[in-house]
């Protein structure tokens, strides 16, 4: 079988600039998942119910978007599936219901310490299974970037040790490295608004089974929420939650790694939680500590060092393309 060989097939332009911004624009859009799904929570929806929601109507979104206007993204080939599964699975389904999980057992902050732990695992996969070899610098930025959030996320206050609660925190760092590793593997031949799209309809399914849609609280989702000074309808928040949470959340981070390596843009991702924090101090009035904000501080240095020091990314580190079908002539 002849590959195919066409400008449409080959691994897109590398602009690292423009991968910064997108990854800065999907921590930005991720950070604001908590803001927008707390006061759910708070209104008496379970995590799990919140998740269902987010995922299912994001599903749903990208599912009637792409097959109206571009429905070619749509078409899987045969070889594709194992990667498709893969990511919608951990990168979507698996970080979610596992963080929450993990949060329900041990201290918040300890738990989003274990998930973004993340960076560490894709670092080590680029090291020992790819054998990049990779700078001193890039391994002190992690640290540094990691020492920044555990300030942020105050892990020595409550700690309590929980087998599953620490064990699901592990499973949820795995998903969140795989959701960076399988992305920027898929992005090399695939389209990201495909593979997003049905990453999300694969999420949907599984978190479907732990929270079917048919059983969610519809007079909770009819009521109001307190959301700083408003007081929307849930179900406002659930749409904006999966629009801006997680369609565009998903889409700008897949989309940086065409540009940026898995193991910088996991790093730079960190920004995350010093997002999901300040928001949470600006709508909700969660205070920050002066630790904390020394700890956002440290986690910025160390984020700054890893996007400076970090080779740039060749298409040899995109992980090995998909085979390529090709078309009947």
């Amino acid at each position: 079988m002849a590959v195919d060989v066409s400008p449409a097939s080959q691994a897109p332009p590398v602009r690292q600039g423009r991968g910064l911004l997108l990854i800065v624009l999907a921590s930005l859009f991720f950070g604001s998942s908590g803001v927008i799904g707390k006061p759910a929570m708070l209104a008496g929806m379970s995590p799990e119910e919140v998740a269902a929601a987010r995922i299912g109507l994001s599903a749903l979104v990208l599912a009637a978007g792409v097959g109206l206007a571009r429905p070619r993204l749509l078409r899987v080939r045969r070889t594709e599936w194992p990667l498709l599964l893969g990511y919608g699975l951990l990168g979507v389904a698996g970080v979610q219901l596992l963080f929450f999980v993990s949060a329900s057992r041990i201290p918040v902050g300890v738990a989003i310490l274990l998930e973004f732990t993340s960076p560490v695992l894709v670092a080590l996969w680029v090291r020992f299974v790819r054998r990049v070899r990779l700078p001193w610098a890039v391994w002190g930025g992690i640290a540094l970037a990691l020492t920044g959030l555990a300030m942020l996320a105050q892990v020595g206050t409550g700690l309590r040790l929980d087998t599953i609660g620490l064990l699901a925190g592990l499973g949820a760092a795995l998903g969140s490295a795989a959701y960076f590793l399988l992305g920027e593997h898929g992005v090399a031949t695939k389209d990201p608004l495909g593979m997003v799209t049905w990453g999300m309809i694969i999420g949907a399914g599984a978190v479907f089974l732990v929270a079917p849609p048919w059983t969610l609280p519809m007079d909770i989702v009819l009521g109001p929420a307190e959301f700083g000074p408003w007081r929307p309808p849930v179900w406002a928040l659930l749409i904006a939650v999966a629009l801006v949470s997680t369609v565009l959340a998903y889409l700008s981070g897949i989309t940086a790694l065409r540009h940026l390596p898995a193991s910088v843009a996991s790093v730079l991702a960190l920004c995350e939680p010093l997002i999901a924090t300040a928001a949470a101090w600006l709508v909700l009035g969660e205070a920050l500590t002066w630790v904390q904000i020394a700890g956002a501080g440290v986690l910025l240095t160390g984020a700054t060092i890893v996007q400076l020091t970090a080779p740039a990314k060749q298409p040899s580190t995109a992980g090995e393309p998909l085979p390529v079908e090709a078309e009947p002539s």
